[in-house]
């Protein structure tokens, strides 16, 4: 059922709200020397700081006085249920790895969603000061260049595609050997751009970003921002991939119907 035009407007004015918070605190830390991260990974090495949880904690107080009955999924302080229908899905920073590095790769994903999946995302780059939302009639980025709309690339093949991908090793072993069945029939392949490949997705630089072993709030911003701009997001197998796991972001139906069956031929063999 659609939002009436206040809802819209008023969830648009709160991600907003979320995102221009969450940059000071994530600026505060970043490319400092008194740095430190913990290692929240059981199976290698996942980091925290205290910038993640900052960022959370205070992403959370706007939205305990500005949506106080909507659900919120953070990444760092899990679930808070709502009577609204409606959850904010926050990840603080994704790509703290990147963040820790130095690397401007990492941002601040924020979305909105109800039981169909994000209506709305952000994602905010606040070192090099980029804002890209999409959804609920918006798609568009604020940067050092202005304002502009996102567009995806409208026709593509994958000979002449860039695929973008985190981790070389992308998952397991099986979804490795399939993101690379993909990856050596395309013309460039290039790792570790965390949510920002997806923001380049949206603006029409690549064709493609592939993914394993995601959680919700690693994808449901990039969902709403890179539907909004004309591509499509899904599973591996052409299923909804806003609860996490894989995902498949491609600018166009062709090159998404492309590799999702070189996808599905590797992990079925």
């Amino acid at each position: 059922m659609p939002l009436e035009n206040t809802l819209q407007a008023d969830l648009i004015r709160v991600a907003n709200l979320l995102a221009d918070v969450a940059r000071p605190e994530t600026l505060a830390h970043f490319r400092t020397f008194a740095l430190v991260a913990d290692d929240k990974g059981e199976n290698g090495f996942d980091p925290v700081t205290i910038a993640d949880r900052a960022a959370e904690k205070a992403m959370r107080t706007i939205l305990s006085k500005e949506r106080p009955n909507d659900a919120i999924l953070g990444e760092e302080y899990g679930a808070q249920s709502g009577t609204s229908g409606l959850t904010w899905v926050l990840d603080p920073i994704d790509g703290t790895r990147g963040y820790i590095s130095g690397t401007p790769t990492w941002g601040v994903l924020i979305s909105v969603a109800d039981e169909t999946g994000p209506l709305f995302g952000i994602i905010d780059q606040p070192y090099i000061g980029e804002r890209f939302t999409g959804g609920l009639g918006r798609s568009d980025v604020v940067g050092p260049q202005g304002t502009a709309p996102l567009k995806t690339i409208e026709k593509s093949s994958l000979a002449e595609a860039t695929v973008l991908t985190t981790f070389p090793e992308v998952g397991t072993e099986q979804e490795q050997t399939a993101f690379h069945a993909v990856a050596q029939r395309a013309k460039l392949t290039r790792y570790g751009m965390d949510c920002y490949g997806y923001a380049l997705l949206a603006a029409g630089q690549v064709d493609l970003v592939i993914e394993a072993g995601l959680n919700a709030y690693d994808i449901q911003a990039p969902i709403a921002v890179i539907e909004a701009a004309g591509g499509i997001v899904t599973d591996w197998h052409g299923g909804p991939a806003h609860h996490g796991g894989r995902a498949l972001a491609a600018a166009n139906r062709e090159i998404h119907a492309e590799a999702m069956a070189i996808l599905q031929e590797s992990l079925d063999a």
